[in-house]
């Protein structure tokens, strides 16, 4: 009886885990998170606040995350080939974030590359798009999904976890932005 109480439970899990690679196999192989904000405040305001790796620490949502993580600051000041590299707690990992593309006051462009709590290499892009008497803001981060991300993404809602953190880091620009 035990014997085949076991032989049951073994198979339905082994058809559990089918029917999530199969879901897994079927997600896209990208991935695009984005939230967006209007500031009142000139394009040519807020865009120092993003091109200039040094003021993202004032407003990024992952340094509330960590504050005791190690941060290190390379390349020029601002612009293209400015760069940030931390090492933190598992909440923030590591890794290294590199100004690719400076098109001032509309556009940054940014890459990610992760090397803890895992590997990835993603592309972080913020648009400025005058609005009314303010700035729509978009934060965006797109990259590759392989397989064993889609497998996660059956469990856990990336553009929730990671929209939330954009949300609160365009609340904090905002305020700063606004003053």
């Amino acid at each position: 009886m035990l014997k085949t109480i076991a032989l049951g439970a073994a198979g339905l899990l082994a058809v559990a885990l089918v029917v999530v690679l199969i879901i897994a196999a079927n997600k896209p192989d990208t991935f695009r998170v984005q939230r967006s904000a209007t500031i009142k405040a000139t394009p040519e305001k807020i865009f120092p606040l993003i091109n200039d790796m040094h003021a993202n620490l004032d407003w990024s949502p992952y340094e509330k995350k960590d504050p005791v993580m190690k941060r290190a600051h390379g390349g020029p000041q601002s612009g293209k080939g400015a760069f940030y590299e931390w090492d933190g707690n598992k909440e923030v990992g590591s890794g290294r974030i590199t100004i690719t593309e400076s098109m001032s006051p509309s556009k940054v462009v940014m890459a990610l590359d992760m090397t803890r709590p895992f590997e990835c290499h993603n592309i972080i892009e913020y648009t400025l798009v005058p609005h009314g008497d303010g700035t729509l803001v978009t934060w965006a981060m797109l990259g590759p999904a392989p397989y064993i991300g889609k497998v996660i993404q059956v469990f856990f809602d990336t553009d929730k976890m990671v929209g939330r953190d954009f949300e609160v880091g365009l609340a904090s620009l905002k305020v700063i932005a606004e003053r």
